[in-house]
């Protein structure tokens, strides 16, 4: 088994908000819950839905 390429976007700042977002790294709860088991083309689309979600709530990148 290969270690994965793509680290996980994660903060450590682990809560959500009332959208089941996590305000630190903007992944979904069910993307959080997921990561470990995803690929990294899977992973690299969930980072880009998170910066757009981090975007839109004007947070900083």
């Amino acid at each position: 088994m290969t270690e994965s390429e793509v680290r996980s976007p994660c903060v450590s700042i682990c809560v959500l908000n009332p959208d089941d977002v996590c305000v630190g790294c903007y992944r979904t709860a069910d993307e959080i819950t997921d990561w470990f088991t995803l690929g990294d083309d899977k992973k690299r689309k969930i980072i880009a839905l998170a910066n757009e979600r981090r975007i839109k709530d004007g947070g900083v990148l």
